[in-house]
């Protein structure tokens, strides 16, 4: 076996190549150190490989030059795929109702339903996409002012009005000042952090949050109570920290202390003040809540507090960090999208 001097060539050149697939590199050596005359055990050495892998690419190349290298041949499945048939089964039970008072497929049992093994079973669903052990759930708002909300507040989302600040606006309640009876042991390698089961509570508090979309600061205060007195100061708060001139409008949901008759007398003595309600079960528009999310997440529950005042001021050092990063709020889906994703046929209100 002597190679060309053009392959030679080539051959040196898949060496050289670093973007060269490993498996293409040592198949190339072979063959050059073969050239060399010598033994197939110190071309083994050299190259890294077997014997018989020296012995099969020699012969590869022997019989199909330099492309032979470069390509594997394919080798029929151990196992012939399942047919159309049985994955249609498959699909179609999984689709349907199960036997019996259980309330969905298993993977076992459905192998043992259609004749097949589990892994195949979990082949076909990852193929087609299909998770029977997973569900979610959901709550239709039945507002009947849902379209105009939705277009309103998106509005204010996507397309802000000048000289105004938007605030999304909304209370965290009954946040719990709990004392793990134990000290948490960190987190170490092969194991993750662990925390007693049992605690102490030592009353609640509740957070009233603001979150400016357009700056990605949030304001926030924590009170014993919740209720419309609670919310008009947060309100007088809010109204002290907005440079006067700008108009206000916030974003809330349909909780009665925010529609309380003196409420409603402060807005009147406060006109630049505007508030749009959120649909009725659609709080998700509210952009607060995820703020609300996060601070849960990374501080409050695996904090161990051991009373009130220590937990609203691990809260308010939570939102100091929060504002010394901010991030615009940024909503990305028109309202026509929402519509159309809640009701086929709904479209925006001209």
């Amino acid at each position: 076996m002597i190679p060309s001097a053009a392959d030679l060539a080539r051959l040196s050149a898949i060496v050289a190549d670093r973007a060269r697939p490993l498996k293409h590199i040592q198949r190339a050596r072979i063959v050059l150190l073969s050239a060399e005359r010598l033994s197939v055990l110190d071309v083994a050495q050299q190259a890294g490989v077997s014997r018989p892998a020296v012995w099969r690419w020699q012969q590869r190349y022997a019989e199909e030059g330099v492309e032979g290298l470069l390509r594997d041949k394919t080798r029929p499945p151990g196992k012939p795929p399942h047919s159309t048939d049985t994955v249609a089964e498959v699909l179609a039970l999984t689709c349907s109702e199960p036997p019996g008072e259980v309330t969905h497929w298993t993977g076992r049992a459905l192998a043992q339903a259609v004749g097949i093994s589990l892994r195949s079973v979990q082949r076909i669903w990852d193929a087609h996409r299909l998770q029977p052990h997973r569900v979610r759930s959901f709550k239709r708002s039945n507002d009947p002012a849902f379209a105009e909300k939705v277009e309103d507040i998106v509005g204010l989302y996507m397309d802000p009005p000048r000289h105004a600040v938007v605030l999304s606006l909304d209370e965290k309640s009954q946040i719990q000042a709990l004392e793990r009876t134990r000290p948490s042991r960190p987190v170490t390698p092969g194991r993750p952090e662990t925390q007693t089961h049992d605690y102490v509570r030592h009353g609640t508090t509740t957070l009233f949050a603001a979150l400016n979309v357009l700056e990605g600061t949030v304001i926030g205060r924590c009170m014993q109570r919740h209720r419309h007195d609670e919310f008009l100061r947060f309100l007088n708060t809010i109204e002290a920290a907005v440079p006067a001139g700008k108009l206000i409008h916030v974003i809330l949901d349909n909780y009665a202390t925010h529609k309380h008759p003196k409420v409603r007398a402060w807005l009147a003595r406060h006109p630049r003040w505007i508030f749009h309600f959120t649909p009725t079960s659609a709080s998700w528009m509210n952009a607060v809540e995820g703020f609300f999310s996060a601070l849960t997440r990374r501080r409050l529950k695996r904090g161990s507090f051991s009373g009130i005042v220590d937990l609203q001021a691990a809260i308010n050092r939570y939102i100091a960090e929060y504002n010394d990063r901010p991030k615009p709020f940024v909503w990305t889906k028109p309202a026509a999208a929402i519509l159309n994703a809640v009701n086929g046929n709904a479209a925006p209100s001209e």
